[in-house]
C-alpha cells in the first residue's frame, strides 16, 4: 500500500503482530534495510516507531533503552549514555541539536505498519 503527499511517496511495511510487542518497551526491526525501534506505550494507547542509531554512542540501541515521561513527552533513554529521546519528534532531550528520525506507525488489523519514504536516503 503506498500514500502520496505533494512532493514525495511513501510505503507502508508490514513489520511484525502487535502481540509481538512488548508493553512499554522496544523492540528492533530491519525495515527497508533501517533498524527501525518501534516502542509500545499502551497507557497512551500508541505506538512509535524512531531510528534505532543513537547517535552519541554511534551504535543501534536505542530499541534497548527504557521509555519514560519527560514532562509530558513520551521518550526513550538510550542504555549507553542515557540521552533521552522524545518518542514523537526524535529529537534529544538534553541537546537540541541532535535528533533520530521518526517514522508513521499504525496498527492495521493487528498488525503493526511502519512508513516508509521512498527513496528516502538511509543514516
Amino acid at each position: 500500500m503506498t500514500a502520496t503527499t505533494a512532493s514525495q511517496t511513501a510505503t507502508w511495511v508490514d513489520v511484525c503482530d502487535v502481540s509481538d510487542l512488548e508493553p512499554d518497551a522496544g523492540v528492533c526491526a530491519l525495515v527497508a534495510g533501517r533498524q527501525i525501534a518501534i516502542f509500545h506505550l499502551p497507557k497512551l494507547g500508541e505506538v512509535f516507531a524512531i531510528g534505532n542509531y543513537d547517535p552519541f554512542s554511534h551504535a543501534n540501541v536505542l530499541s534497548r533503552g527504557l521509555t519514560g515521561d519527560i514532562g509530558g513527552e513520551p521518550v526513550v533513554a538510550s542504555p549507553v549514555y542515557k540521552h533521552h529521546f522524545s518518542l514523537r519528534s526524535g529529537r534529544c532531550i538534553e541537546d537540541e541539536t541532535v535528533s533520530v528520525p521518526v517514522y508513521p506507525v499504525r496498527i492495521e488489523g493487528g498488525r503493526v505498519q511502519v512508513q516508509i519514504p521512498d527513496g528516502e536516503k538511509r543514516p
